[in-house]
């Protein structure tokens, strides 16, 4: 019943929240997240499994009714679709694995968790502490491996009826074409909810508060080492005010505190591995060929040393040209972009000319340009003069346009119904 179901969830919330600090301090050891971001990824876990179970039940309580016709009964139910996978990402190893889990379930469906080969520590803590506040055993099936062994027999079982995923683009499309394949056996399109990352831009006009643009560049381009799909990748300014807010970038960036994690004062971390590292790292060397380094570009292994890791400083490069490999594609590490426009004009085609559509913003006081950038900047998560990343549950529904995924907003009323599908029952009186 989804009363049950969404007692479960109710009761997993409150496990959560009495053991946050524990979670939080298992984040930072496994992924080198800030303390404060650690805690933040906890506090949306917890609100993921509260605002999906009050959605759940809102869907099953028919406050959409049927129009009424004369001698008939009719009713809609909102029935589970079956058995199918999470496979969510390591940078938010808590609060998305969670979410992926957890919107499934509470619509009646079994799950099959396969968390990220990087962060599988927290995934084993969640999964038996959802067995520890009741959950039948079977209803969410643990699976640790690494992707590239085990996710296409996963996703293209007959048996699996959908695929909740977030990752890279790379593996969204090869799980969306997969996906699509019908199997000997299988007797239904599998439904693929996928998220796949972006390349965010930040728009800064003449009339804008430019130490407010600072800080938020600053916060969305460096917030846990530049690891998300929603960071500040660039920065698009109009050149009335490009070098003035440029240093104002710069100064607040080199401020950052980098190192321990577990440290309070800690801004950045290590970034996760060895294979991140050697890639942003190739990112760097690029940006030195195709545009101006102003802060940063160092890369330092620490592996050898007490406080262990790969660590990449906060790296700035100006008049980075808008059709480079730098300004186009996902770098997933603390490496901004600083690019001119000539005009509000052509920083919206700009911040308009890449693949993706996941995060967007503009800082500006013209009234006129606010109103524009609701309608031309083609993102799925749009701030106006603020950060352009956070996006709290029940808020700001969270998810992109074009190969940022499929615009299934995590976090909204909508989400949950996307693990069911709708019966119509008409009765003749």
């Amino acid at each position: 019943e989804p009363r049950t179901r969404a007692g479960h969830l109710f009761r997993l919330a409150e496990v959560l929240r009495r053991r946050r600090f524990e979670l939080a301090a298992w984040e930072v050891y496994e992924t080198a997240k800030p303390w404060r971001e650690a805690d933040a990824d906890v506090a949306e876990a917890i609100d993921f499994c509260e605002f999906y179970a009050r959605e759940a039940l809102r869907l099953q309580s028919g406050e959409q009714p049927l129009l009424a016709i004369p001698g008939e009964q009719n009713e809609l139910r909102y029935i589970p679709l079956g058995a199918g996978l999470a496979i969510p990402p390591w940078n938010f190893a808590l609060a998305i694995m969670v979410g992926l889990t957890v919107a499934p379930l509470v619509t009646g469906n079994t799950v099959v968790l396969k968390p990220s080969e990087r962060a599988p520590v927290i995934a084993a803590l969640f999964f038996q502490i959802l067995l520890d506040a009741g959950l039948p055993p079977g209803v969410v099936n643990f699976l640790p491996g690494v992707g590239s062994q085990i996710g296409d027999v996963l996703v293209d079982h007959p048996r699996t009826r959908f695929i909740g995923f977030t990752g890279s683009k790379a593996v969204g499309l090869r799980i969306s074409e997969r996906a699509a394949v019908r199997q000997p056996g299988q007797l239904w399109i599998k439904r693929a909810i996928l998220e796949m990352g972006g390349k965010d831009a930040q728009i800064v006009d003449e009339t804008a508060d430019l130490d407010a643009a600072a800080d938020a560049i600053v916060a969305a381009a460096f917030g846990y080492q530049g690891q998300k799909c929603s960071a500040c990748s660039r920065a698009i300014v109009v050149e009335q005010v490009y070098e003035p807010l440029l240093q104002r970038v710069v100064e607040r960036a080199r401020r950052l505190n980098v190192g321990n994690p577990t440290q309070p004062q800690t801004h950045l971390g290590a970034v996760i591995d060895k294979q991140a590292f050697d890639s942003i790292s190739a990112y760097i060397a690029l940006g030195n060929q195709e545009a101006r380094l102003v802060l940063g570009g160092e890369v330092i292994d620490h592996t050898l040393l007490e406080d262990g890791g790969f660590f990449v400083m906060p790296t700035i490069f100006a008049d980075v040209a808008p059709d480079s490999r730098l300004a186009q594609e996902e770098i997933f590490g603390p490496v901004l972009s600083y690019i001119k426009a000539r005009d509000f004009d052509e920083a919206l085609q700009i911040a308009n000319g890449t693949e993706y559509g996941l995060t967007g913003g503009l800082f500006s006081n013209d009234v006129g340009r606010l109103q524009r950038a609701r309608h031309e900047l083609h993102v799925g998560n749009l701030y106006l003069n603020r950060k352009i990343t956070g996006a709290p549950v029940g808020v700001q529904p969270f998810g992109g346009f074009n190969m940022s995924g499929t615009d299934s907003k995590a976090g909204g009323r909508d989400y949950v119904a996307l693990f069911t599908q709708a019966k119509v029952i008409a009765e003749r009186l």
